[in-house]
């Protein structure tokens, strides 16, 4: 069972995403919300925090969790500050009761994943694209819009049309026809 915790939360943050299942876990910590009764109001533990990317507003949190649960935090780039353990590019981990593969996708971060599970049809994008066709900031430091948009293309030729759900690190996710989704982001990306 995938929960977005920061639903409903009115701060600057990042979602959250409980995954829950034989291994539970965080994707993302998001920022400036307490998470951790978000936490313990679902679960009584947490196996890991996985990390999308180590923008602020995504990691925030991440202290107070790793501490409320004794988890590690895993991520692209262990040099990143609270990151515990990297994650290689194509290396399957398991989120909740699935086997997921982390795509390395930077573009709008150098340490940016998204995780791709097949057998649930199942793509935690982080802020690589958003809904309705939009896509990730490429203006801050690390960001680089032709990256982006090969990042997009990658995790594109990754999926197919029959992706059940799309988790973005802002805003809301998707679930009808998330596929189309993906695929007008990466257009919109090449026009801007």
């Amino acid at each position: 069972m995938i929960t977005n915790l920061a639903q409903g939360v009115n701060a600057f943050t990042s979602n959250v995403f409980l995954v829950d299942g034989e291994r539970t876990v965080l994707v993302d910590a998001g920022s400036n919300f307490d998470v951790v009764s978000r936490v313990r109001d679902r679960v009584d533990d947490l196996e890991a925090v996985v990390m999308t990317h180590t923008h602020p507003d995504h990691v925030g949190n991440l202290p107070e969790v790793k501490d409320a649960f004794d988890v590690d935090a895993w991520g692209y780039d262990r040099s990143q500050s609270g990151i515990d353990y990297a994650i290689e590019d194509e290396t399957d981990v398991q989120l909740g009761d699935d086997e997921y593969v982390a795509v390395h996708t930077p573009g709008h971060k150098d340490d940016h994943l998204c995780f791709y599970s097949e057998a649930a049809s199942v793509l935690f994008a982080g802020d690589l694209v958003f809904q309705n066709g939009s896509f990730g900031r490429t203006d801050l430091e690390e960001g680089d819009r032709a990256t982006l948009v090969e990042s997009i293309d990658r995790v594109t030729e990754l999926i197919d049309g029959d992706l059940s759900e799309l988790h973005v690190g802002h805003g809301p996710s998707v679930t009808n026809e998330p596929y189309d989704h993906v695929q007008l982001a990466g257009q919109m990306a090449r026009q801007m």
